[in-house]
């Protein structure tokens, strides 16, 4: 499974720059690192969303605006807004193959617009319901699409931190959204409940600047035959402009030499692709059981019924439950970026056997930040949006079931529900150490060898870049020659 060997920084050491200045030094990678940190905001919207959710069933405004919903109905209240998921990240992901990564993050924020602004004026529960649907989509489509530029544009040796932190602006959402609910929790009115639907769009909005300064993806600009364009871009942020830079040309060639040889084995792209291999098909299992388990692991009911559980355990104060939901949000964001920044010093298996373990231990811990960071990295650039959407829908679907069936469960025999996740937990660890395999060290384009082994579509770029050089220095003798 493992052969060919990975470097250190997933790259050939020789193609880095050789001052080894800190990247807080050099200018484009302050710009870069930047757009990086708004890329890992668009997972917010999420994040905000189930802790929204938690702090306003616990607000006595909302719940007297809302009919005092319980059971099947509050379920499928926090449900619907998966459904809206649901059906926006395979039109997200088309989009983001077709017309680029882009794009789908401009139809996110025109959903975003409108979600929000009927949440807020909402007259009813109805046009409350109708909001989180719209959000829902908002949602996808931000997170169809943003993970993956993340990871094709940022430098070779902070990609795996950066991919390892996006879902970190989950937590960040979430933040925001506990203190403004535990801020607004004395408002005699409905502003109790509508001021904290307002600012769901503070976190993307954000973000917005760091997004319009971001470039296309370079490798979705070599897949569509844009070289000069990709080449241009991987100089200004990989190497300060430098179009001769060798570790632009190594990459540029490493990019494409992958997507090529993708392109001559497979004549056309489409989801029945990821059954056809035994590589895929171990991608396809990753993907979906790390969907799956990303909900049932505890987290599910937590993230959407803590007050219920609070009130179960006796903890009945508004005040309390508000500020015991924020600070929640602060923990799992503490730890997601702990783990964002070990993932390469670590590897991704040990940070799944340590998440199942501490979680089995005190029942709740974020489980690590790869439930887009794993997905994004062990698929080909073919496949790779399919193979994040794949995730993303068994996400759905587990936190649709759990949405709906939680408030029953908790409602019918209490605590011992818990018994449910303990298991799930077990799985969840037998499934990381025997399936789930390492891709530290490796760069975007090398994992392929990881499944794939001696099939792997990557070609030899080692080789490659050595011709590359020689030929530019035979080109530019010849130019010397004729001057």
């Amino acid at each position: 499974m493992d052969s060919g060997k990975p470097t250190s920084n997933g790259e050939n050491e020789q193609f880095l720059p050789p001052d080894h200045k800190a990247w807080y030094k050099k200018g484009y990678l302050i710009r870069l690192n930047l757009v990086a940190a708004s890329l890992v905001l668009f997972s917010s919207s999420n994040g905000y969303d189930g802790s929204l959710m938690n702090g306003l069933q616990a607000l006595d405004q909302w719940n007297a605006f809302m009919n005092y919903p319980t059971g099947a109905w509050l379920g499928w209240l926090n449900g619907i807004y998966w459904v809206g998921c649901f059906i926006g990240y395979p039109c997200g992901a088309f989009i983001g193959n077709r017309w680029g990564r882009k794009p789908a993050v401009y139809i996110g924020y025109a959903l975003l617009i409108l979600s929000v602004a009927l949440q807020t004026a909402a007259p009813n529960d109805i046009a409350f319901m109708m909001a989180r649907f719209f959000l829902g989509g908002a949602s996808a489509f931000f997170g169809s699409t943003t993970p993956l530029l993340l990871n094709e544009i940022a430098y070779p040796t902070q990609r795996a931190t950066w991919n390892a932190l996006f879902m970190s602006g989950w937590y960040v959402g979430g933040s925001v959204a506990g203190w403004v609910t535990f801020a607004t929790r004395t408002y005699s009115s409905s502003w109790a409940w509508r001021l904290p639907s307002l600012l769901q769009g503070l976190v993307p909005l954000i973000a917005l600047p760091g997004f319009l300064l971001a470039t296309e993806s370079p490798r979705w600009l070599i897949s569509v035959g844009r070289k000069e364009e990709a080449r241009a871009i991987l100089a200004k942020y990989h190497a300060d402009g430098n179009l001769s830079s060798p570790l632009v040309t190594y990459e540029m060639i490493e990019i494409t030499s992958a997507i090529e040889a993708e392109r001559e084995a497979h004549s056309s792209s489409s989801y029945l692709e990821m059954i056809k291999t035994p590589g895929n098909r171990r991608r396809l299992f990753c993907s979906v059981t790390l969907g799956i388990f990303a909900q049932w692991s505890g987290n599910g009911v937590i993230s959407y019924y803590l007050a219920l559980i609070l009130d179960n355990i006796g903890v009945k104060s508004v005040k309390d439950q508000t500020v015991i939901s924020a600070c929640l949000q602060m923990w799992n964001l503490l730890f997601s970026v702990i783990a964002g920044f070990l993932v390469d010093r670590l590897g991704r298996r040990p940070l799944f056997m340590l998440s199942a373990a501490i979680m089995f231990l005190i029942i709740y811990l974020p489980s690590t930040p790869f439930l887009t960071a794993y997905p994004c990295e062990i698929w080909t650039f073919r496949l790779r949006s399919r193979g994040l959407t794949v995730t993303w829908l068994a996400t759905i679907l587990a936190i649709f079931f759990n949405t709906f069936v939680n408030p029953i469960a908790l409602g019918s025999i209490g605590w011992k529900y818990y018994f449910v996740f303990l298991a799930v937990l077990i799985v969840f660890a037998f499934t990381a150490y025997f399936f789930y395999p390492e891709t530290k060290g490796y760069s975007l384009e090398q994992i392929a060898i990881v499944f794939d082994g001696d099939n792997a579509e990557v070609g030899d770029p080692s080789s490659m870049i050595a011709k590359s050089l020689a030929t530019e220095k035979d080109v530019e003798s010849a130019h010397q020659e004729e001057a």
